[in-house]
């Protein structure tokens, strides 16, 4: 059962205790899946300047809401220098800014040992190799579903080539 369908049955619902949604229900639950096919951008989005930048072991965990998660998604990946932790962070930062998105927090830019971007929905982190082995965020969060980048990348539609007819040949 599509999730429309079930909405616009739950929407016409006539008996008293049962509930109903009113036209702003719908658009605050229409609202929300946009939210989440946005997020889902904007994460693929910030994997795609991690690995431009050669970041290594790139890793997304989906948090689950009762985990007392304070986020939907951590980018989790490693750089093997601070010069290289920085460039990285740089290059999310930038990607997501021209999409109008700005941390609401940075943290350990300047020792780049775990830099920490916040987008409130989402959160980067970007580790030396030395404090991802001490920190490891992926053992303290092993309930969350460990994703595949392949799997949050934004589906392109295929493009496709026009090629003029032929023409003969005398």
């Amino acid at each position: 059962m599509s999730v429309w369908f079930a909405i616009s049955c739950v929407a016409h619902a006539t008996e008293p205790n049962k509930l109903q949604l009113n036209n702003r229900g719908m658009q605050t639950m229409a609202i929300h899946f946009m939210k989440k096919n946005d997020i889902q951008k904007q994460v693929a989005e910030a994997i795609c300047a991690c690995q431009d930048k050669k970041a290594e072991e790139v890793t997304i965990l989906e948090l689950e809401k009762d985990s007392g998660a304070f986020t939907d998604y951590f980018v989790v990946c490693s750089g093997t220098n601070p010069r290289q932790i920085q460039a990285i962070s740089d290059e999310v930062e930038g990607r997501l800014e021209k999409q109008g998105l700005r941390p609401t927090h940075v943290e350990g830019y300047k020792q780049a040992e775990w830099v920490l971007l916040d987008y409130v929905d989402f959160v980067v982190h970007i580790f030396s190799e030395k404090a991802r082995k001490y920190y490891e965020l992926e053992r303290l969060w092993k309930s969350a579903k460990r994703m595949e980048p392949s799997e949050l990348r934004a589906k392109e539609p295929a493009k496709r080539v026009r090629t003029s007819p032929r023409r003969k040949r005398a």
